[in-house]
């Protein structure tokens, strides 16, 4: 409610402005439901105004009709950026930042959507990228294909909650089709190149397309040296992915330990160090700072000749507890001063300095070092090893990283990422995630479907024939959840500039006549519909994610039956 002081409007008479009365006359003229008078502690008035009144609102066939446009106009934009010829969208943010990208969830994360059933689908694409990683621009089309469906259908006179069953119906047929038609993928660590396969195709589409083969093995290697086989468990936070502008994609490489943006912190120190141990300190390299206010009186040229004598002990004694320690690299978080640094120098141990919390972590990890927070505390049975430590540079640049290998416990890993521009490195990271993603889901589980929209073909053909046992009004909201699927493909021979209409009917029809669930959309044009052939793969739980997902957002959309939004501020 918003409150009006009415002083201002009851006082126009004794004061005789026309204006005034003109404003008063313009409020009374409003409906006296809309407002009220009402009396503060002093007695003063004050009108209240109900804004009830001023809100829009849409209800029936009318809201869901809005609802489903909105929905639809999302997944349009996306629909082109589907499969391995899909387009990329220039996305320029508010600060003048530009991504070029086609992954699903990017392009709807910096799109800044200000509709609330639009944002929907952005929560839809960001959910299946948290679970799955991989899926996103398809979860979206599938959704808006879906909803177009139902606008059909609610135009025929077809209950909404009666649409959102019969969807519900053939999502499970759906799911249950994709069990049987999906194959268990047998790897090991030797022979990982199912995983490669797999990979390959989720890279397809990307824009690192052309080198998909060495980017998928550097992904797989990647995977299977942090991945825990037994417990069927990755954890991707052990994989780092550097980028550094320069060089060619295919200079892309994998690092068997970490990579550090960092330095030595002394130009004449040694740039390669082998058979390097290393102290991991939390402890910066000066004097103990006294935690009360201090104050030092210094009157004569010996006082000041004792108190540095006494500071340069300090530094001394702290490089000399690394060095009885074995220490051959000193690896610090904090930064220390230019005489810490001259000492250091002087003693031959080289340090780097001011490396991050989460850098200190994964080195930890690799090199089988604990991190210590007291130079009283640190031994040899607390130092990591690493075969090498050496210091790279770059080009023309004065850019120096560090590289940290032959870890005894290579637990952790870095992707080493070069491309010709900052967009490049951006993008390529992106779908490496996405390829890092499918590896773990296929270690997770090695169940996999046939890519090039084979799948969803079968399980529309599997749904229309579910459909025709169905004899309520939910059959034919589970034959438009049918065709709803053949989006995928549609989109795909669409984006491939293949004839959409004939090629997916002379696959669907195939599929049919030979009872092969492998043919689909020969969007690459090497001359043959099966996708088992071509080596088109997708991992099962992330295109049961996707059916799933898409239905219930679909169902909660078309259950909405009224919306009441505030006006415009007039």
């Amino acid at each position: 409610r918003s409150c009006v002081l009415a002083d201002s409007l009851f006082g126009w008479t004794s004061r005789g402005k026309l204006g005034r009365g003109w404003a008063v006359q313009r409020l009374e003229a409003q409906s006296l439901a809309e407002m009220s008078l009402a009396f503060d502690e002093y007695g003063r008035p004050f009108i209240i105004v109900k804004d009830q009144g001023r809100k829009t609102r849409l209800k029936g066939v009318d809201a869901q009709k809005a609802n489903i446009q909105a929905a639809k106009t999302v997944a349009r934009v996306l629909r082109t950026s589907l499969g391995p010829k899909g387009m990329d969208k220039m996305l320029q943010g508010p600060d003048g930042d530009v991504t070029i990208t086609n992954d699903g969830a990017t392009i709807l994360e910096q799109m800044e959507v200000e509709n609330q059933i639009g944002r929907l689908l952005v929560e839809l694409s960001r959910s299946q990228d948290y679970e799955i990683g991989d899926g996103t621009t398809g979860v979206v089309v599938l959704a808006g294909s879906l909803l177009e469906q139902a606008e059909v259908l609610l135009d025929r006179g077809i209950h909404a909650v009666r649409i959102a069953e019969g969807f519900e119906l053939a999502s499970k047929v759906a799911v249950a089709n994709l069990d049987s038609i999906s194959h268990a993928y047998d790897f090991s660590m030797d022979d990982y190149e199912p995983l490669v396969k797999t990979c390959m195709t989720t890279l397809s589409s990307k824009i690192v397309g052309r080198c998909k083969r060495k980017m998928a093995e550097i992904c797989v290697k990647a995977v299977l040296a942090v991945a825990d086989i037994g417990r069927k468990d990755v954890n991707l936070d052990l994989i780092k992915v550097e980028g550094k502008v320069g060089g060619k994609l295919e200079e892309t490489e994998l690092i068997n330990g970490i990579l550090l943006d960092k330095d030595f912190s002394h130009p004449q120190m040694p740039k390669r160090i082998e058979d390097a141990k290393l102290a991991i300190l939390t402890c910066p390299f000066e004097p103990p700072k006294p935690k009360t206010k201090h104050k030092v009186d210094i009157d004569s040229v010996e006082k000041f000749e004792s108190l540095r004598h006494q500071e340069q002990q300090y530094f001394k004694d702290m490089v000399q507890q690394c060095k009885d320690s074995g220490a051959s690299l000193v690896i610090c978080q904090w930064g220390f001063d230019d005489e810490a640094n001259h000492l250091l120098l002087q003693q031959e141990l080289p340090a780097v300095r001011w490396v991050g919390g989460v850098e200190l972590e994964l080195i930890a990890i690799a090199t089988g070092g604990r991190i210590v927070p007291r130079f009283q505390e640190l031994d040899s049975a607390k130092l990591g090893k690493a075969a090498c430590v050496r210091e790279i540079g770059f080009g023309t640049t004065k850019d120096k990283m560090l590289v940290i290998e032959g870890c005894e416990n290579s637990r952790a890993v870095t992707i080493f990422v070069r491309g010709g521009n900052k967009m490049i490195i951006e993008e390529t990271k992106r779908s490496l995630h996405d390829a890092l993603c499918v590896a773990r889901n296929l270690i997770r589980n090695n169940r996999i479907v046939y890519g090039g929209g084979a799948a969803e073909i079968s399980c529309a053909l599997a749904v229309e024939a579910e459909a025709d046992k169905v004899t309520g009004v939910e059959q034919y909201a589970m034959r438009a959840f049918a065709d709803a699927l053949e989006a995928t493909p549609l989109a795909l021979a669409e984006n491939s500039g293949l004839p959409p209409i004939e090629s997916v009917t002379a696959v669907k029809a195939r599929q049919v006549a030979e009872n092969n669930p492998h043919l689909g959309v020969d969007a690459n044009d090497v001359g043959t519909n099966d996708m088992k052939e071509q080596n088109v793969f997708e991992t099962l739980i992330g295109k049961k994610q996707q059916i799933l997902l898409a239905t219930q957002v679909v169902k909660m959309i078309l259950k909405i039956e009224e919306v009441i939004k505030p006006n415009e501020y007039e």
